[in-house]
């Protein structure tokens, strides 16, 4: 729990660096997104935060490979709450009552989760679940090109689910790849997946803040990154719940993901549009 803990605050704490970093990139100079990234990325801020997204997906790793899928969904989930949070303080974004009340809420889900929570599943995965994952990870490409026709609503609802998917691609296929091996991986779909399945959720989850609003792609996001990775852990990798602690777990996890829904404006990082500020996508 520690571990998922940590990957939640790296990732909601590097979006708010690199928020920082993006507005002062703003702020010296014109240019298209392409020289406000190479203004931004020479600023210590935005590499810290790089780099604290890179410490993320490693301990984000090693809680996969101990806890159940649902206690690391609902966990990272929650690194909106951190950059809520941290976004106050740093970013002098003003929280109302009833966002410090999601940020508890989340707070409070995650308890229960931990309290609840058994050890990871011990069961591997079958080889048509490797090839399924691969399967939803191409899917996830085809979602976003089939979004790209839709109406503006619509396109950034879809977006958000399909980034989120994407990303439960990763929290499932992180359970498949049982070697390191060069031979091992090379041969294992599920090593594809996690590589396309990532990428695609990076990509339309980009399309997706930079078309529409905030929060409707964020909570897309949310709901396709927890609620199927999952049942998939429960129902084939074996992931279970402390003895007669099943339904702790399960209002924890909607807890969780309730109150992180409800902070979901806090999905991108505010920048100069007039008087409402907005929250770049935190990662999964």
């Amino acid at each position: 729990m520690v571990c998922a803990l940590g990957a939640a605050v790296c990732f909601g704490t590097a979006t708010v660096l690199q928020a920082i970093a993006a507005r002062a990139a703003a702020d010296t100079g014109g240019g298209g997104e392409a020289a406000l990234l190479l203004r931004a990325v020479r600023q210590w801020r935005y590499l810290a935060g790089l780099g604290l997204d890179g410490l993320g997906f490693l301990l984000q790793i090693a809680a996969l490979r101990s806890l159940p899928i649902y206690v690391v969904g609902a966990a990272l989930a929650a690194s909106l709450a951190v950059t809520a949070v941290t976004a106050s303080r740093l970013l002098r974004v003003r929280l109302s009552s009833l966002e410090w009340s999601a940020v508890g809420v989340v707070c409070a889900g995650l308890a229960m989760l931990g309290l609840a929570s058994g050890t990871e599943g011990h069961e591997d995965g079958s080889a048509a679940l490797r090839w399924a994952m691969l399967g939803a990870a191409l899917a996830v490409l085809l979602l976003g090109a089939v979004a790209g026709r839709l109406p503006e609503r619509s396109r950034a609802l879809l977006l958000g689910l399909g980034a989120g998917f994407g990303f439960g691609v990763v929290e499932v296929t992180v359970r498949l790849i049982d070697s390191l091996a060069p031979s091992a991986l090379f041969t294992n779909p599920a090593a594809y997946a996690l590589l396309i399945g990532g990428g695609a959720a990076f990509l339309l989850l980009t399309s997706a803040l930079q078309r529409g609003s905030v929060t409707t792609p964020t909570a897309g996001m949310v709901i396709g990154e927890t609620i199927g990775p999952a049942a998939v852990g429960v129902v084939w990798l074996g992931d279970r719940t402390r003895e007669g602690l099943a339904w702790l777990a399960v209002l924890g996890f909607a807890v969780a993901v309730a109150g992180a829904l409800a902070l979901a404006r806090f999905g991108e990082a505010p920048v100069e549009r007039g008087p409402v500020e907005e929250l770049p996508a935190t990662k999964a």
